[in-house]
């Protein structure tokens, strides 16, 4: 897998917003560093208010039919299962970390349905998110900065319902 695809599943992953029961990050610029089996990669993001929660909504297209938050002693426990195309994801994760600087996500996904893979793939990341300071110039929520330079914009927040 390359980089910035890496980069890209790091941050969705690394989102602690998966479901209206965890906090969202403070808003300011985030930097996250994922390392898994796949190699190591780092993005950064312009986070404001709804910028998780919006970002999960658009990348997942709303196809989960589990969004399992449960709040532990030192974070929160989370179990999804998602569907994109024929391509179906089931997966755990321990979130921690106080959400105004710093977050930390261990994760483990299980993915079926991968063209060319006969059987299901298991992938294990772990991606430590710090916040950086506030946003750059010309920076908008949801601008996510990929490893080589490139901004890809995601939709605007939504409001929480």
């Amino acid at each position: 897998m390359k980089p910035a695809a890496l980069a890209a599943i790091a941050l969705l992953m690394s989102l602690p917003a998966l479901a209206e029961d965890l906090p969202e990050r403070k808003p300011g610029l985030w930097e996250s560093k994922s390392v898994g089996e796949q190699g190591e990669a780092v993005a950064k993001q312009c986070v404001g208010p709804g910028t998780d929660r919006s970002l999960v909504g658009s990348m997942a297209g709303g196809n989960c039919s589990k969004m399992l938050v449960t709040r532990t002693a030192t974070g929160y426990a989370v179990e999804t299962e998602c569907a994109m195309g024929p391509i179906k994801a089931s997966g755990s994760s321990v979130v921690t970390g106080d959400f105004e600087t710093t977050v930390r996500t261990e994760g483990t996904t299980k993915l079926t349905g991968m063209p060319g893979q006969p059987a299901p793939v298991e992938r294990k990341l772990v991606v430590e998110a710090k916040r950086l300071g506030d946003c750059g110039p010309g920076q908008k929520p949801g601008d996510v900065i990929m490893p080589d330079g490139k901004v890809i914009s995601m939709p605007p927040a939504t409001p929480k319902q």
